[in-house]
Parts: C-alpha cells; structure tokens; sequence
C-alpha cells in the first residue's frame, strides 16, 4: 500500500521568492519523498487585493491543515497594510523559536574561511519590541513597549538546549544587555541560568549582547549555539551569515508546537526577480531544515550534502565573491539534483536526533508573587515648562493626595531633584510619586484622585504603577 503523501503549504512570495522556491521544490521530489505541495498566496499581491495582513484566510486554512510551511520572501509593498506578513504569520501561529543555523561552506570566500564556523542562532520570535506596540507619546516623542514574559523565555531555552542536544552541541551561550534592561533582559538570563543545570551535557553561559557581537568578529568559533531575544537574534543571525557568505547561504525555521514554517533569511530582492540569477541555496538548505522536521532525515542530508558537493565543484552563483562564469538560478538547481546521493570530501554528514520541544502550555500561564503592593506610579507628562517649575506645579496638585513627587526624568536622565544640569529636554516627562506612608499599599482610588490633580493642570498619556513583589522593586530606578 502506498503511503499517504505528507501536505505541505507553499508560500512563493515576493521578487525572486518563486524562482528559489521553485528551486527547492524541485530538488525535494527529486529525493522521491513521499510529500505534496499545497501553493498559496501570502505577501504583496494579498496586500494589494485589500487583504489587510497580507495573508488570505485560504492559506490561512491551508497551514490549518498542514501545520508546516515552505515561504519564500514577502513583501508589504508601500502604501499597504500595517504590518510585515511575516510577523503577521510567526504571531498568528505562535512560532515562537527561531533558528538560524550558519556553517562554513566549501569554495564561498570569506574572511573566516578555514576557521570551520558552524553557529546557531536560537532567537525568541514573537516577543520584546517586535511585539510592535508603539505610541506617539506627544508628537515628537514615540514610545515602544519591550514585552518580554517568563513563558517566553522558558520556551526559547528550552529550545535552544533541546537543540544542542538533538545536533550533539557542546554549549550554549545567552546573550542579553541584561546589564542595562535589569528587568526585561535580564528575565531572560535569569531564566536561562535556573535552567541550565538541567542540562548537564551542555556547556552554559551568560554573555552581554555587545561583548557577544565583538567576540563574533574578533574569535566567532568560540560559539556553538547562542540565545537570545528578539531583536538581538535579528542582528546577529544577519551578523553570523555575514561571516559564511552572506544572506544567500542563511537557511532558517520558525519552530512552533503546531506550526513550523521553514525559510530563507533574506529578503525578496525585486531588483533581480526574473532575472534567473537568484542564489537558491538559503531556501533549499532550509527545505533541509523542513524535511528533516517532518522526519525524512536521510533526505534531508541528501540536499545538504548535495549542496555542499554542488559548491565544492566550483559551481556558484553570480552573488560570490571572485565569481567569473556565474551559474543562474536553474543551472546551480540542476547541478544539486544532478549530485543528490553524493557525499561531501570536506563536510560530511551529521548526526541528528528529533528535537525534544518544549510541551505547550495550556490555559492563561501566570508567575504567582507569595506578596506583592502597589508603593507608587509614574505619571508621563507632556510639558513645555522647565523641570523645576514642573516640580512646583506637581508638588502643588499632589498636596492633597497620599502620594508625594519623589522625582522626575526625561528621557531616562533625572532632572528633579538635583543641582541644574544642562541636559537637553523634550516635553516629555515622566513624574515618579511614591507614598507618603511607605509600608502602605496604595489602591486604585489613591492614583485615580491623583491623576485627576495632575490632568487638572497638564496633559498626562500614560501611567505605570511602581509595585513590588515578594518585597523586592519591580520597576527600574531613574538614571541619574
């Protein structure tokens, strides 16, 4: 009896996304794997019929059913919806890990070539400022939130050493500014050292972001896998291809507990879509990444290795460095099939295990504080007047009231109270009042009567209470 083809959804994207796409479809049934392709529309031509995220709700279906997805590149052209496809696709279906995997690849130059780099970048993928919660504060002033949760955090480190584990790593690295965001950043290297120990096997460390990003360029095969937030993954996967050979060698997965999507990190470079000179290679490695995630390991190696003999032959693409006779986008896919089966001189293949995931959570996950109250708010302030006077207006309106203003910042720098500074000002303010009583708990009706005071006499847009949980500050000090 023959057995039931697997059904995946094919985005082909935007510019050269179809050309590469249909690049690795190619050499996918040229492995004779038992899978079928379900294509659908995502990205600019979705935007342009109207479809607000970019996505139509048929593949929407389509991804419902098959709960794995092959993407090429998606555009948001100019003028068209709010938000990028691709977030609207990793948020939609929780893909919360990303994975860049970045190696050394034989015949592709680069300044580190012969040093056998072979990095992971373990990014958390739908969380911190790519939540994408921004506010004009006052019209010359935006603000956006840096949401980062305990879930979130758990979930990227589990992954990120059941990933070591699975490609039989040796280390993982965290990376955060934990330093400077004590509360947002360093939720996650709190979280990755209390489970580190977890995994015995696995060489463990913490590291500042920036360190990190020099150790990258100065001595890069230090590293085995590294974790890290969101937008630092961003930047450093972009920085870690650079070190292979650049965005067109740079496969990548977007893990989920229900939905996987398997893609190449760059982007859909209209100014050569059509053109037959696009460089497949990141799309077919992370067809690899997709097949070996559905179980079809031995075909997985089979493209990878048959990449690497494709790039040891001397063929490439026009996007190498020292390239005289570029191969176009068809002939490097020809050659690939035409070497399915062989193995590697340099590189050969590695050992995988199925990647332990962490389970799903079910219901609302909350993190219980044994004793937690409300000591006092920050009030953000739109004014033109100089701090000082600022001051004298607060302390005027918040006379009545069980709270006292303790000082004010403008952009993170205190400038109440204290000697005169010259610091440059904008008008935006943010006002810290604590209780009078310091071992009181404030209720909601103590900041509603206060705030009523303040919007009185100032315009007010946002406000945050100051609380503490199991006796300890939840809320970063002013800068001073």
């Amino acid at each position: 009896m023959t057995p039931a083809k697997r059904k995946i959804t094919v985005l082909p994207g935007d510019g050269i996304g179809p050309e590469v796409v249909d690049a690795a479809l190619a050499i996918i049934k040229a492995t004779n794997v038992a899978v079928e392709f379900d294509i659908c529309e995502a990205g600019a031509r979705a935007f342009q019929k109207g479809i607000k995220t970019g996505i139509p709700q048929e593949t929407v279906n389509s991804i419902e059913r098959t709960r794995v997805v092959l993407k090429g590149p998606l555009e948001t052209p100019i003028g068209y919806g709010n938000r990028s496809a691709n977030v609207t696709l990793r948020t939609l279906f929780e893909t919360y890990g990303n994975i860049r995997p970045v190696r050394e690849l034989p015949g592709v130059q680069t300044a580190f070539t012969g040093r056998k780099l072979d990095i992971v970048i373990v990014r958390e993928n739908i969380e911190d400022l790519y939540a994408g919660i921004e506010y004009m504060q006052t019209p010359g002033v935006a603000e956006g939130l840096k949401i980062i949760s305990r879930e979130g955090c758990e979930k990227i480190v589990k992954l990120a050493f059941a990933f070591a584990i699975a490609e039989g790593r040796k280390s993982v690295h965290c990376a955060t500014k934990s330093n400077i965001m004590k509360l947002t950043e360093g939720l996650l290297q709190h979280t990755f050292e209390e489970f580190a120990p977890q995994y015995p096997s696995i060489q463990s460390r913490h590291i500042l972001i920036d360190n990190c990003a020099h150790q990258l360029a100065m001595r890069p095969e230090q590293f085995d896998v590294i974790v890290t937030t969101n937008m630092n993954g961003d930047i450093l996967s972009d920085l870690t291809s650079g070190l292979t050979g650049g965005l067109g060698f740079a496969p990548s997965a977007n893990i989920g507990n229900e939905v996987s999507i398997f893609e190449a990190v760059h982007g859909s470079a209209p100014d050569i879509a059509g053109k037959n000179k696009a460089n497949p290679t990141a799309l077919v490695l992370s067809a690899a990444m997709m097949l070996r995630h559905i179980g079809e390991g031995k075909a997985a190696n089979d493209v990878e290795q048959a990449v690497l003999v494709t790039l040891e032959s001397g063929i490439r693409t026009s996007d190498m460095i020292g390239v005289q006779n570029p191969a176009s986008t068809t002939a490097f896919t020809e050659a690939v099939i035409s070497n399915l089966g062989k193995r590697s001189q340099v590189s050969p293949p590695k050992e995988y295990k199925e990647v332990d995931l962490p389970a799903r959570e079910i219901g609302v996950n909350a993190v219980h504080a044994k004793s937690r109250r409300v000591i006092g708010v920050d009030i953000y302030v739109e004014s033109e007047l100089e701090p000082k006077a600022l001051a004298a207006s607060l302390e005027a309106s918040s006379k009545p009231s069980v709270l006292r203003l303790e000082m004010i910042s403008n952009r993170g720098a205190m400038v109440f109270p204290g000697p005169d500074r010259r610091v440059s000002l904008v008008d935006h303010f943010r006002c810290r009042f604590v209780s009078r009583e310091p071992a009181s708990d404030l209720d909601d009706a103590d900041i509603i009567s206060l705030l009523t005071a303040v919007g009185a006499k100032h315009r007010w847009m946002h406000i945050e209470k100051l609380q503490d949980f199991d006796g300890a500050p939840a809320f970063s000090k002013s800068q001073i």
